[in-house]
């Protein structure tokens, strides 16, 4: 297994997995499969990574399939580029518990710091996630509330807790 920065190259696999994602934890994400599968290419091509800089994912391959991806979205706004979002986490079943989610994590964690302007990774999970949970816990992100009935699931209203990591940075001058 590695992993690599996605490309436009790779969007057919990341559309893939993330269509099976919708399928396999619906409740995991807030948006369904078939929103997603309405979108055309150009759409998944931007969120790979656009030419302002404003995206990156990541994938987790196993021979030449994508078994794994997560997604950092940055701010163009003044006021908030500080903060980085990781979204987009999903990892296939079969391959859970064998370290692809925390590789995932370490590059993502990786490309954020590489950019001295960044100062927190900021993450949604869904009430009742628990390997979600551990996985980033253990990456050092904490919960700092639950935005309760943030979402409608097929079983019903659930919270999504909010987790940030802070990365270790000089304090900049205000």
């Amino acid at each position: 297994m590695h992993i690599s920065t996605l490309t436009a190259a790779d969007a057919s696999a990341y559309r893939a997995l993330m269509l099976e994602a919708y399928e396999q934890a619906p409740d995991a994400f807030t948006t369904t499969a078939a929103e997603r599968r309405a979108e055309p290419e150009a759409w998944w091509v931007k969120r790979i990574g656009s030419a302002e800089g404003l995206a990156t994912s990541f994938g987790a391959w196993q021979d030449n399939t994508l078994i794994g991806t997560v997604a950092l979205e940055y701010s163009a706004k003044p006021k908030t580029r500080h903060a980085v979002l990781v979204l987009g986490m999903y990892v296939q079943p079969v391959q859970r518990g064998s370290g692809v989610g925390l590789a995932l994590m370490h590059a993502a964690i990786a490309a954020a710091s590489s950019r001295p302007e960044i100062r927190s990774l900021n993450l949604t999970l869904t009430e009742g996630n628990e390997p979600a949970l551990r996985l980033y816990r253990s990456v050092g992100f904490v919960s700092w509330g639950v935005q309760p009935e943030a979402i409608r699931t097929d079983t019903g209203l659930k919270g999504k807790v909010h987790m940030s990591l802070a990365l270790s940075r000089p304090h900049a001058a205000a």
